[in-house]
């Protein structure tokens, strides 16, 4: 966990309950560090990167959470540098949901998860709404090439803080293509074994 992180998430009402836990000496430790916005590095760009979905938490006007499933495919949530994330935000039902708790609170948290890997992690950042008309070239660059959704805008999100969290919890789950790959390279040599058995079998019974 980044200190920054930490002085993000860590509210008063948080701390008070670390407190009760016993929880909070440590915390207060990983937190005492300049509010300086994190920067993204290596680790961190390779598996934003690699993602084909995360969900997208935004705050409405009445000040209920929204979570919304966001997905594309793999690298369509881009690392324009060190400190910002963009993404093409595809039509989707049309509810804007998202979109309008935008005008609202610039304010996001994002939830990144490799079930295969048992890896995730979290960010909080400052979403910023690019339409089309305003800067055509920036919402073309964050399409993904060949991907045939509508992209109706861009979305720049301007990282905050993020966590990596321990994989305890999650499931490990396989994407469906790697369980046929891996079901069709069993059965190619299932079939190649059963290929040479029967080779075999030929032989012992021609030298009989």
């Amino acid at each position: 966990m980044t200190g920054h992180y930490g002085q993000v998430a860590f509210t008063p009402l948080v701390a008070e309950h670390q407190a009760i836990h016993g929880s909070a000496a440590a915390y207060a430790r990983m937190a005492e560090v300049d509010g300086v916005p994190d920067r993204i590095g290596r680790a961190e760009a390779a598996f934003i990167s690699s993602r084909d979905s995360f969900f997208l938490a935004t705050v409405s006007e009445t000040g209920w959470p929204y979570v919304q499933h966001r997905g594309g495919p793999p690298g369509f949530l881009k690392v324009v540098d060190e400190t910002t994330l963009g993404f093409a935000d595809f039509r989707g039902n049309r509810q804007y949901i998202t979109r309008g708790n935008l005008d609202h609170d610039e304010r996001v948290s994002l939830f990144l998860i490799d079930y295969q890997l048992q890896a995730r992690m979290k960010i909080f950042g400052r979403a910023r709404v690019v339409e089309p008309e305003d800067d055509p070239e920036l919402v073309a660059s964050l399409a993904p090439v060949g991907h045939p959704a509508r992209v109706e805008r861009g979305i720049l999100i301007d990282v905050e803080a993020y966590d990596w969290n321990c994989k305890q919890h999650i499931p490990q789950l396989v994407p469906l293509a790697v369980a046929r790959n891996t079901v069709a390279e069993l059965t190619e040599r299932i079939s190649e074994l059963k290929a040479q058995l029967a080779a075999a079998r030929g032989g012992l019974t021609a030298e009989a």
